[in-house]
Protein backbone atom coordinates (compact mmCIF):
# COMPACT_ATOMS: atom_id res chain seq x y z
CA UNK A 1 0.00 0.00 0.00
CA UNK A 2 1.16 3.35 -1.01
CA UNK A 3 0.62 5.79 2.39
CA UNK A 4 1.15 9.50 2.67
CA UNK A 5 2.20 10.60 6.02
CA UNK A 6 1.90 14.88 7.11
CA UNK A 7 3.96 15.74 9.23
CA UNK A 8 7.61 14.50 10.35
CA UNK A 9 7.92 14.70 14.39
CA UNK A 10 8.58 12.27 16.26
CA UNK A 11 5.24 10.39 16.00
CA UNK A 12 5.24 10.67 12.31
CA UNK A 13 8.32 9.12 11.88
CA UNK A 14 7.94 6.37 14.47
CA UNK A 15 4.68 5.38 12.28
CA UNK A 16 6.89 5.81 8.70
CA UNK A 17 9.37 3.56 10.39
CA UNK A 18 6.99 0.76 11.50
CA UNK A 19 4.86 0.84 8.22
CA UNK A 20 7.76 0.41 6.07
CA UNK A 21 9.07 -2.29 7.83
CA UNK A 22 5.77 -3.87 7.35
CA UNK A 23 6.30 -3.65 3.26
CA UNK A 24 4.61 -0.76 2.26
CA UNK A 25 5.90 2.42 0.72
CA UNK A 26 5.73 5.58 2.56
CA UNK A 27 6.25 8.94 2.00
CA UNK A 28 6.79 11.84 4.76
CA UNK A 29 5.98 15.99 4.06
CA UNK A 30 6.65 17.97 6.54
CA UNK A 31 5.92 22.14 6.10
CA UNK A 32 9.13 22.55 8.41
CA UNK A 33 12.76 22.60 6.72
CA UNK A 34 13.81 20.21 9.42
CA UNK A 35 11.91 17.05 11.71
CA UNK A 36 10.92 16.61 15.22
CA UNK A 37 7.80 18.51 15.31
CA UNK A 38 7.70 20.46 18.53
CA UNK A 39 10.59 18.63 19.59
CA UNK A 40 12.80 20.29 16.60
CA UNK A 41 15.37 22.61 17.58
CA UNK A 42 17.42 25.62 16.82
CA UNK A 43 21.32 26.04 16.56
CA UNK A 44 23.39 29.20 17.36
CA UNK A 45 26.13 30.07 15.38
CA UNK A 46 28.70 29.06 18.20
CA UNK A 47 26.66 26.07 19.32
CA UNK A 48 27.95 22.51 18.78
CA UNK A 49 24.61 21.33 19.75
CA UNK A 50 21.27 22.45 18.49
CA UNK A 51 18.72 22.94 21.37
CA UNK A 52 14.96 22.41 21.64
CA UNK A 53 12.55 25.32 20.98
CA UNK A 54 10.19 24.34 23.46
CA UNK A 55 12.38 22.10 26.61
CA UNK A 56 12.34 18.11 26.48
CA UNK A 57 13.95 15.46 28.20
CA UNK A 58 12.26 11.76 28.86
CA UNK A 59 11.98 9.52 31.67
CA UNK A 60 13.41 6.31 32.55
CA UNK A 61 9.75 4.98 32.29
CA UNK A 62 9.53 6.12 28.65
CA UNK A 63 9.39 2.62 27.32
CA UNK A 64 8.37 3.53 24.12
CA UNK A 65 10.91 6.09 22.85
CA UNK A 66 13.69 3.86 24.62
CA UNK A 67 12.76 0.97 22.44
CA UNK A 68 12.57 3.02 19.51
CA UNK A 69 15.83 4.32 20.25
CA UNK A 70 17.56 0.56 20.91
CA UNK A 71 16.00 -0.37 17.45
CA UNK A 72 17.31 2.06 15.19
CA UNK A 73 20.97 1.94 16.95
CA UNK A 74 20.53 5.29 18.90
CA UNK A 75 21.44 3.56 22.17
CA UNK A 76 25.11 5.05 22.46
CA UNK A 77 23.55 8.57 22.08
CA UNK A 78 20.91 8.74 24.74
CA UNK A 79 21.61 9.16 28.77
CA UNK A 80 20.24 10.15 31.92
CA UNK A 81 20.97 12.07 34.61
CA UNK A 82 19.81 13.32 37.82
CA UNK A 83 18.90 17.03 37.52
CA UNK A 84 17.65 19.37 40.32
CA UNK A 85 13.39 20.46 39.76
CA UNK A 86 12.28 22.79 42.44
CA UNK A 87 9.35 24.59 43.33
CA UNK A 88 9.56 28.15 44.35
CA UNK A 89 8.57 29.54 47.34
CA UNK A 90 9.55 32.88 49.20
CA UNK A 91 12.71 34.10 47.94
CA UNK A 92 13.96 31.06 46.49
CA UNK A 93 13.53 28.07 44.88
CA UNK A 94 13.74 24.45 46.57
CA UNK A 95 14.91 20.93 45.21
CA UNK A 96 12.06 18.49 45.79
CA UNK A 97 13.32 15.51 43.18
CA UNK A 98 17.05 14.54 42.50
CA UNK A 99 18.40 16.57 45.66
CA UNK A 100 20.16 13.58 47.89
CA UNK A 101 19.89 13.76 51.42
CA UNK A 102 23.27 13.89 53.46
CA UNK A 103 24.65 13.44 56.39
CA UNK A 104 28.04 15.00 57.86
CA UNK A 105 29.95 12.21 60.02
CA UNK A 106 32.39 13.11 62.77
CA UNK A 107 35.56 13.71 61.92
CA UNK A 108 34.67 14.42 58.38
CA UNK A 109 34.37 18.01 56.92
CA UNK A 110 31.84 17.34 54.15
CA UNK A 111 28.46 15.63 54.06
CA UNK A 112 28.11 12.46 52.77
CA UNK A 113 25.04 11.27 50.53
CA UNK A 114 23.25 8.96 51.33
CA UNK A 115 22.53 6.07 49.58
CA UNK A 116 18.42 5.68 49.53
CA UNK A 117 16.11 5.10 46.65
CA UNK A 118 15.11 8.28 44.64
CA UNK A 119 11.20 7.96 46.16
CA UNK A 120 12.24 7.99 49.35
CA UNK A 121 14.96 11.20 48.44
CA UNK A 122 12.00 12.84 47.04
CA UNK A 123 9.69 11.98 50.21
CA UNK A 124 12.46 13.41 52.48
CA UNK A 125 12.76 16.70 50.08
CA UNK A 126 9.37 17.71 50.45
CA UNK A 127 9.19 17.04 54.19
CA UNK A 128 11.31 20.12 54.30
CA UNK A 129 9.17 22.05 51.49
CA UNK A 130 9.33 25.70 54.10
CA UNK A 131 6.05 26.17 50.96
CA UNK A 132 3.60 23.85 52.88
CA UNK A 133 2.83 23.81 56.84
CA UNK A 134 4.09 20.09 58.23
CA UNK A 135 1.10 18.33 58.48
CA UNK A 136 0.52 19.14 54.91
CA UNK A 137 4.03 17.79 53.52
CA UNK A 138 2.54 14.39 55.12
CA UNK A 139 -0.30 15.00 53.16
CA UNK A 140 1.54 15.75 50.12
CA UNK A 141 3.70 12.19 50.52
CA UNK A 142 0.86 10.01 50.98
CA UNK A 143 -0.67 11.76 48.12
CA UNK A 144 1.94 11.31 45.75
CA UNK A 145 2.92 8.02 47.12
CA UNK A 146 -0.89 6.87 46.60
CA UNK A 147 -1.14 7.75 43.31
CA UNK A 148 2.20 6.42 41.74
CA UNK A 149 1.87 3.24 43.99
CA UNK A 150 -1.74 2.41 44.81
CA UNK A 151 -4.12 3.35 41.40
CA UNK A 152 -4.06 0.62 39.38
CA UNK A 153 -6.72 1.62 37.16
CA UNK A 154 -7.26 5.53 36.04
CA UNK A 155 -11.04 5.10 34.52
CA UNK A 156 -12.62 6.12 37.84
CA UNK A 157 -10.57 9.27 38.10
CA UNK A 158 -11.87 10.90 35.29
CA UNK A 159 -15.14 11.18 36.52
CA UNK A 160 -13.99 13.80 39.02
CA UNK A 161 -12.62 16.82 38.23
CA UNK A 162 -8.65 17.23 39.95
CA UNK A 163 -9.47 20.28 42.26
CA UNK A 164 -12.38 18.18 43.99
CA UNK A 165 -10.39 15.31 44.30
CA UNK A 166 -7.26 16.77 45.70
CA UNK A 167 -9.48 19.12 47.81
CA UNK A 168 -11.56 16.08 49.13
CA UNK A 169 -7.99 14.40 50.15
CA UNK A 170 -5.80 16.46 50.43
CA UNK A 171 -7.99 19.42 52.04
CA UNK A 172 -7.78 23.30 51.31
CA UNK A 173 -4.85 24.43 52.47
CA UNK A 174 -3.13 21.81 50.38
CA UNK A 175 -4.51 22.54 47.15
CA UNK A 176 -3.97 26.21 47.74
CA UNK A 177 -0.03 25.66 48.32
CA UNK A 178 0.64 23.31 45.71
CA UNK A 179 -1.93 21.25 43.52
CA UNK A 180 -3.90 24.60 42.53
CA UNK A 181 -0.93 26.61 41.29
CA UNK A 182 -0.07 23.38 39.28
CA UNK A 183 -3.42 23.15 37.89
CA UNK A 184 -3.91 26.79 37.31
CA UNK A 185 -0.26 27.28 35.66
CA UNK A 186 -1.23 24.64 33.25
CA UNK A 187 -4.62 25.32 32.25
CA UNK A 188 -5.46 28.54 32.79
CA UNK A 189 -9.32 29.32 32.82
CA UNK A 190 -9.79 25.81 32.35
CA UNK A 191 -7.76 24.47 35.57
CA UNK A 192 -11.14 23.67 37.54
CA UNK A 193 -12.41 21.75 34.71
CA UNK A 194 -9.28 19.08 34.27
CA UNK A 195 -10.05 15.60 35.15
CA UNK A 196 -7.80 13.79 37.95
CA UNK A 197 -6.80 10.94 35.54
CA UNK A 198 -4.27 14.02 34.12
CA UNK A 199 -2.92 15.02 37.03
CA UNK A 200 -2.72 10.94 38.48
CA UNK A 201 -0.86 10.24 34.99
CA UNK A 202 1.87 13.19 35.81
CA UNK A 203 2.81 11.08 39.00
CA UNK A 204 2.76 7.74 37.81
CA UNK A 205 4.75 8.21 34.45
CA UNK A 206 7.54 10.38 35.52
CA UNK A 207 11.03 9.37 37.07
CA UNK A 208 13.28 11.35 38.94
CA UNK A 209 16.39 10.77 36.49
CA UNK A 210 16.29 12.32 33.23
CA UNK A 211 17.39 11.59 29.75
CA UNK A 212 18.45 13.88 26.60
CA UNK A 213 20.24 12.80 23.24
CA UNK A 214 23.64 13.87 22.32
CA UNK A 215 22.89 16.66 19.80
CA UNK A 216 19.58 17.26 21.69
CA UNK A 217 16.31 16.10 20.52
CA UNK A 218 16.97 17.43 17.01
CA UNK A 219 20.10 14.89 16.90
CA UNK A 220 17.34 12.17 17.52
CA UNK A 221 15.10 13.33 14.66
CA UNK A 222 17.51 13.22 12.62
CA UNK A 223 18.30 10.27 13.49
CA UNK A 224 14.91 8.57 12.86
CA UNK A 225 14.84 10.31 9.45
CA UNK A 226 18.16 8.58 8.37
CA UNK A 227 16.87 5.25 10.32
CA UNK A 228 13.74 5.52 7.70
CA UNK A 229 14.98 6.57 4.54
CA UNK A 230 17.25 3.27 5.07
CA UNK A 231 14.23 1.50 4.72
CA UNK A 232 13.12 3.13 1.27
CA UNK A 233 10.88 6.13 3.06
CA UNK A 234 11.10 9.08 0.98
CA UNK A 235 11.17 12.22 3.83
CA UNK A 236 10.87 15.49 2.32
CA UNK A 237 11.40 18.83 4.25
CA UNK A 238 9.94 22.64 3.70
CA UNK A 239 7.00 20.59 1.10
CA UNK A 240 3.35 21.66 3.18
CA UNK A 241 0.38 19.45 2.39
CA UNK A 242 -2.34 21.60 1.67
CA UNK A 243 -5.05 19.31 0.78
CA UNK A 244 -6.30 15.86 0.80
CA UNK A 245 -9.47 15.10 -1.80
CA UNK A 246 -10.98 11.70 -1.42
CA UNK A 247 -10.57 9.74 -5.06
CA UNK A 248 -13.73 8.51 -6.76
CA UNK A 249 -12.18 4.92 -7.49
CA UNK A 250 -10.81 5.06 -3.79
CA UNK A 251 -8.01 6.75 -2.33
CA UNK A 252 -6.72 9.67 -1.74
CA UNK A 253 -5.44 12.64 -3.94
CA UNK A 254 -2.19 14.82 -2.37
CA UNK A 255 -2.16 18.33 -2.82
CA UNK A 256 1.40 19.67 -2.34
CA UNK A 257 2.54 23.33 -2.30
CA UNK A 258 3.57 24.92 -5.79
CA UNK A 259 0.11 22.82 -6.77
CA UNK A 260 1.83 19.78 -7.66
CA UNK A 261 -0.45 16.15 -6.52
CA UNK A 262 0.25 12.96 -5.80
CA UNK A 263 -1.74 10.15 -5.12
CA UNK A 264 -2.01 7.80 -2.31
CA UNK A 265 -3.79 4.32 -0.96
CA UNK A 266 -3.93 5.83 2.80
CA UNK A 267 -2.84 9.15 4.24
CA UNK A 268 -1.71 9.45 8.36
CA UNK A 269 -2.28 13.34 9.26
CA UNK A 270 -0.05 14.04 12.45
CA UNK A 271 -0.51 17.36 14.12
CA UNK A 272 -3.20 19.66 15.42
CA UNK A 273 -7.22 19.30 14.79
CA UNK A 274 -7.46 22.10 12.90
CA UNK A 275 -4.58 21.19 10.55
CA UNK A 276 -7.00 17.74 9.60
CA UNK A 277 -10.24 20.52 10.00
CA UNK A 278 -8.29 22.54 6.97
CA UNK A 279 -6.49 19.54 4.75
CA UNK A 280 -9.91 17.21 4.60
CA UNK A 281 -12.85 19.11 4.85
CA UNK A 282 -14.95 16.53 3.56
CA UNK A 283 -15.09 14.94 7.15
CA UNK A 284 -18.63 14.79 8.10
CA UNK A 285 -19.82 17.52 10.28
CA UNK A 286 -20.54 15.35 13.36
CA UNK A 287 -16.92 14.67 12.97
CA UNK A 288 -15.52 18.20 12.55
CA UNK A 289 -17.63 18.99 15.41
CA UNK A 290 -15.78 16.73 17.65
CA UNK A 291 -12.53 18.29 16.19
CA UNK A 292 -13.88 21.38 17.31
CA UNK A 293 -14.90 20.36 20.78
CA UNK A 294 -10.86 19.65 21.14
CA UNK A 295 -9.62 22.49 23.47
CA UNK A 296 -6.16 23.07 23.96
CA UNK A 297 -3.26 25.44 25.36
CA UNK A 298 -0.50 26.90 23.78
CA UNK A 299 3.08 27.49 25.02
CA UNK A 300 5.02 30.77 24.24
CA UNK A 301 8.75 30.14 25.38
CA UNK A 302 11.72 32.49 25.45
CA UNK A 303 15.21 31.07 25.22
CA UNK A 304 18.11 33.16 26.66
CA UNK A 305 21.76 32.50 26.49
CA UNK A 306 23.52 34.31 29.66
CA UNK A 307 26.76 34.59 30.34
CA UNK A 308 26.53 33.63 33.87
CA UNK A 309 24.39 31.28 35.92
CA UNK A 310 21.20 31.99 37.07
CA UNK A 311 19.79 29.53 39.18
CA UNK A 312 22.50 28.43 41.87
CA UNK A 313 22.70 24.37 40.05
CA UNK A 314 18.88 24.02 39.34
CA UNK A 315 17.41 22.66 36.60
CA UNK A 316 13.26 23.04 36.74
CA UNK A 317 11.71 25.37 38.56
CA UNK A 318 8.43 25.57 39.22
CA UNK A 319 7.33 29.38 39.21
CA UNK A 320 3.62 30.68 41.01
CA UNK A 321 2.45 32.54 38.31
CA UNK A 322 0.77 35.71 40.61
CA UNK A 323 4.45 36.38 41.40
CA UNK A 324 5.98 35.38 37.83
CA UNK A 325 5.41 36.21 34.62
CA UNK A 326 5.86 32.80 33.54
CA UNK A 327 5.01 29.22 34.71
CA UNK A 328 8.56 27.15 34.50
CA UNK A 329 12.37 28.28 34.31
CA UNK A 330 14.48 25.77 33.11
CA UNK A 331 18.34 26.36 33.58
CA UNK A 332 19.29 24.12 30.20
CA UNK A 333 22.91 24.09 31.15
CA UNK A 334 22.26 23.03 34.47
CA UNK A 335 21.51 19.19 32.94
CA UNK A 336 23.38 19.55 29.67
CA UNK A 337 26.99 20.81 29.91
CA UNK A 338 27.51 24.50 28.65
CA UNK A 339 30.49 23.63 26.60
CA UNK A 340 28.53 21.79 24.12
CA UNK A 341 26.70 25.60 23.54
CA UNK A 342 29.96 27.74 23.24
CA UNK A 343 29.62 28.30 26.80
CA UNK A 344 26.60 29.83 27.22
CA UNK A 345 24.31 29.90 30.02
CA UNK A 346 20.95 28.73 28.33
CA UNK A 347 17.94 29.44 30.00
CA UNK A 348 13.99 28.62 29.40
CA UNK A 349 11.60 31.02 30.25
CA UNK A 350 7.71 29.14 29.21
CA UNK A 351 4.42 29.31 29.82
CA UNK A 352 1.31 27.56 28.34
CA UNK A 353 -1.49 30.01 27.66
CA UNK A 354 -4.65 30.56 26.22
CA UNK A 355 -4.24 31.05 22.21
CA UNK A 356 -5.77 34.04 22.45
CA UNK A 357 -3.60 35.63 25.27
CA UNK A 358 -0.83 38.61 24.19
CA UNK A 359 2.02 37.09 24.39
CA UNK A 360 1.59 35.70 21.40
CA UNK A 361 0.98 39.07 19.97
CA UNK A 362 3.53 40.66 21.55
CA UNK A 363 7.10 41.83 20.14
CA UNK A 364 9.74 39.24 21.20
CA UNK A 365 11.29 42.51 22.41
CA UNK A 366 8.75 43.80 24.65
CA UNK A 367 8.29 39.96 25.84
CA UNK A 368 11.97 40.22 27.28
CA UNK A 369 10.95 43.52 28.90
CA UNK A 370 8.42 41.52 30.67
CA UNK A 371 10.58 38.65 31.70
CA UNK A 372 13.97 40.16 32.76
CA UNK A 373 12.79 41.91 36.16
CA UNK A 374 11.59 38.45 36.95
CA UNK A 375 15.47 37.29 36.32
CA UNK A 376 16.74 39.24 38.82
CA UNK A 377 14.50 38.55 41.34
CA UNK A 378 15.43 34.97 41.11
CA UNK A 379 19.03 36.52 41.22
CA UNK A 380 19.76 39.82 42.55
CA UNK A 381 23.43 39.56 41.03
CA UNK A 382 21.57 39.33 37.45
CA UNK A 383 21.76 42.55 35.20
CA UNK A 384 21.14 42.82 31.56
CA UNK A 385 24.51 42.66 30.43
CA UNK A 386 24.71 39.06 31.18
CA UNK A 387 22.17 38.69 28.16
CA UNK A 388 23.97 37.76 24.79
CA UNK A 389 21.27 36.79 22.83
CA UNK A 390 17.53 35.18 23.34
CA UNK A 391 14.84 33.64 21.03
CA UNK A 392 11.09 33.05 21.36
CA UNK A 393 9.59 30.59 20.09
CA UNK A 394 5.55 30.36 20.22
CA UNK A 395 2.66 26.84 19.19
CA UNK A 396 -0.76 27.75 19.88
CA UNK A 397 -0.99 23.45 20.01
CA UNK A 398 0.87 22.46 22.71
CA UNK A 399 -1.23 21.21 25.71
CA UNK A 400 -4.47 19.39 25.43
CA UNK A 401 -7.39 20.56 27.69
CA UNK A 402 -8.69 17.37 29.12
CA UNK A 403 -11.94 17.61 30.91
CA UNK A 404 -13.86 15.20 33.30
CA UNK A 405 -14.63 11.99 31.03
CA UNK A 406 -12.63 13.00 27.93
CA UNK A 407 -12.37 9.85 27.24
CA UNK A 408 -15.59 9.84 25.06
CA UNK A 409 -14.46 13.19 23.27
CA UNK A 410 -11.37 11.37 21.70
CA UNK A 411 -12.09 10.36 18.34
CA UNK A 412 -10.43 7.17 16.88
CA UNK A 413 -7.06 6.89 14.69
CA UNK A 414 -9.29 6.16 11.86
CA UNK A 415 -11.60 9.09 10.48
CA UNK A 416 -14.92 8.44 9.02
CA UNK A 417 -13.21 8.31 5.34
CA UNK A 418 -11.73 5.69 4.23
CA UNK A 419 -7.94 5.10 4.47
CA UNK A 420 -7.73 8.67 6.35
CA UNK A 421 -6.28 8.59 10.21
CA UNK A 422 -5.30 10.96 12.63
CA UNK A 423 -2.43 10.58 15.02
CA UNK A 424 -2.01 13.99 17.37
CA UNK A 425 -1.08 14.52 21.16
CA UNK A 426 -4.67 14.41 21.81
CA UNK A 427 -4.94 10.84 21.56
CA UNK A 428 -2.46 9.95 24.13
CA UNK A 429 -5.09 10.72 26.88
CA UNK A 430 -4.87 9.85 29.38
CA UNK A 431 -1.48 10.55 29.16
CA UNK A 432 0.07 13.91 29.49
CA UNK A 433 2.15 15.04 26.07
CA UNK A 434 5.65 14.37 25.73
CA UNK A 435 7.54 12.66 23.13
CA UNK A 436 7.20 9.05 24.65
CA UNK A 437 3.78 9.02 24.03
CA UNK A 438 4.24 10.57 20.56
CA UNK A 439 6.29 7.43 19.73
CA UNK A 440 3.65 5.11 20.65
CA UNK A 441 0.98 6.92 18.88
CA UNK A 442 2.94 6.65 15.74
CA UNK A 443 2.80 3.12 16.10
CA UNK A 444 -0.07 2.62 16.76
CA UNK A 445 -2.03 4.52 14.09
CA UNK A 446 0.75 1.99 11.89
CA UNK A 447 -1.19 -0.99 13.28
CA UNK A 448 -4.03 0.53 12.70
CA UNK A 449 -2.89 1.47 9.20
CA UNK A 450 -1.65 -2.10 8.59
CA UNK A 451 -4.90 -3.28 9.56
CA UNK A 452 -7.00 -1.13 6.92
CA UNK A 453 -4.78 -2.49 4.30
CA UNK A 454 -5.22 -6.39 4.89
CA UNK A 455 -8.81 -5.51 4.70
CA UNK A 456 -8.71 -4.02 1.42
CA UNK A 457 -6.71 -6.71 -0.19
Amino acid sequence: MNIVIVGAGLAGLAAAYDLAKAGHTVAVYEASAQAGGLASGFRDARWEWPLERFYHHIFTTDAAIIDLVREIGFTSQMFFRRPLTAQWWGQRGYALTGARPALRLPGTSQPRELPVPDLVAGALAVLTYPGLPPLERLRLNALMAYLKLGVRDWRPLERVTAASWTRRWGGETLYQGFFGPLLEGKFGPYAEQVNMAWLWSRFKARSVRLGYFQGGFQGLADALVAAVRRLGVSVTLGTAVEGLTLRPAGGWRVALAASSTLDADAVIVTGAPGLLRKLAPELPGSYLIRLDNLRSMGAVVMTIALKESLTGGLYWVNMPKDQFPFLALVEHTNFIDRAHYGGDTLVYCGDYLDPAHEYFQLSDAALLERFLPALQRVNPRFERGWVRDFWVHRERYAQPVVPVNHARNIPPLATPLPGLFWASMSQVYPWDRGTNFAVELGRDVARAAVAYSAVQR
